[in-house]
């Protein structure tokens, strides 16, 4: 496994959907032991959203890649090992299967600055707000990257999608509080959702609203070269 680790299907150039993963796909768990709110540190406490299989779907069906891109610093940590990640992995699979989504490719930053295993001890690109996970994915699998969406539920999230120049879509409550953590100061998210099917659906709405806009402005091109070629 690399810092950066990735499974993927082929794909055409395109614009992708770049998604977070824990908060988004899964939910957060409370460990009472140390007190915080965090991904989870076991396979039993990986539990996908009811949502989320219908979500993927539906970006499936609008031929956007789905990609998910997240930091995981569980192991560099040693809350986990690559043998549960692997298992978080599969068990995301099997709760889309049933309704025939798929995620197209899957990149981790393994990275984290106070980690407590030394080889993952680094101030990285790939850990967001950095882009790295989004640009090498862009890069190995060509996609438009200016013309994706990056939804996820942190500011790091928000940064790193503007940074990118992804549209980006913020699951949650957006508060005026932000507004003094993320980076630039007054960054506010493209679109807020309440959860990762209500993102896809803004998607659906934005993706419909483009061709609109394509095809009018190419129906425009179209009379002016014919009234060229007429005069």
């Amino acid at each position: 496994m690399t810092h950066c680790d990735r499974t993927s299907s082929l794909m055409s150039k395109t614009p992708a959907v770049f998604l977070d993963r824990d908060g988004v796909i899964n939910r957060l768990i409370y460990h009472k032991e140390a007190g915080i709110v965090d991904s989870p540190f076991t396979a039993a406490q990986f539990q996908v959203f009811p949502c989320v299989p219908k979500a993927i779907r539906l970006l499936n069906q609008l031929g956007l890649p789905v990609v998910i891109v997240s930091n995981q610093p569980g192991i560099a940590k040693q809350h986990f090992n690559a043998e549960v990640l692997r298992e978080f992995e599969k068990r995301l699979q099997t709760a889309l299967a049933p309704s025939g989504a798929h995620v197209d490719a899957t990149y981790y930053c393994l990275h984290h600055p106070d980690a407590s295993v030394k080889a993952l001890r680094t101030r990285c690109s790939c850990r967001k707000p950095g882009i790295g996970m989004l640009t090498q994915a862009a890069r190995e699998l060509d996609l438009s990257i200016e013309n994706s969406y990056m939804v996820g539920d942190g500011l790091t999230d928000v940064e790193a999608g503007n940074r990118a120049a992804c549209k980006t879509i913020f699951v949650g409550r957006w508060k005026c509080e932000h507004c003094q953590f993320v980076r630039p100061l007054g960054l506010r998210p493209t679109f807020v959702a309440k959860d990762l099917l209500e993102a896809a659906r803004l998607i659906q709405q934005d993706v419909r609203k483009d061709t609109r806009n394509s095809v009018r402005a190419m129906r425009k091109q179209n009379q002016r070269d014919a009234l060229h070629t007429y005069c």
